[in-house]
């Protein structure tokens, strides 16, 4: 399944991620370029100051519209158009952050019939956004990174996505 991350970044920054990133995975890291079409078993990076959206078709849109909650990019603009696209194909995690951004687009995944995923604020560096996406989507399932980590993996091993 693809992967798609969304890190809020300095939009004066470039991001490293994606080089930091791919010697510790098994799958490829690459920064979203537009219009490129979103393949399985790719692990990819918002770019810094551009929202990320998928369009219908599956293929990656980037756009400098203003700000969601201070961020571009937003993982609510992310979330929202993901869960048009792919409905209930879809699995969305909150992580630690200082923002409620995620919130409403976790809602979007979870009312499209996708998988919503929280990480417990307790075990949180900063636990704004994962409280926010709770009280947003009550029926998110709650796990500690650990959890996580080994729900993630059972999930890789035991589906295949289309």
């Amino acid at each position: 399944m693809p992967v798609i991350v969304v890190v809020h970044l300095p939009r004066d920054k470039e991001s490293v991620l994606s080089e930091i990133f791919s010697p510790k995975c098994k799958l490829p890291v690459v920064e979203v370029q537009d219009k490129e079409p979103i393949m399985n078993g790719t692990i990819y990076i918002a770019p810094p100051d551009y929202h990320v959206l998928i369009e219908k078709n599956r293929f990656f849109s980037l756009s400098s519209e203003e700000p969601v909650i201070f961020s571009r990019p937003s993982i609510d603009v992310l979330f929202e158009t993901a869960a048009d696209a792919y409905g209930s194909a879809l699995m969305g995690i909150v992580l630690s952050g200082a923002s409620p951004d995620g919130a409403a687009g976790l809602k979007e995944i979870a009312d499209a019939g996708g998988l919503a995923i929280v990480q417990d604020p307790a075990t949180a560096a900063a636990s704004v956004m994962p409280e926010a996406a709770l009280l947003s989507c009550p029926t998110a399932q709650i796990m500690d990174l650990r959890r996580l980590s080994d729900y993630l993996k059972s999930f890789s091993e035991t589906r295949v996505c289309a």
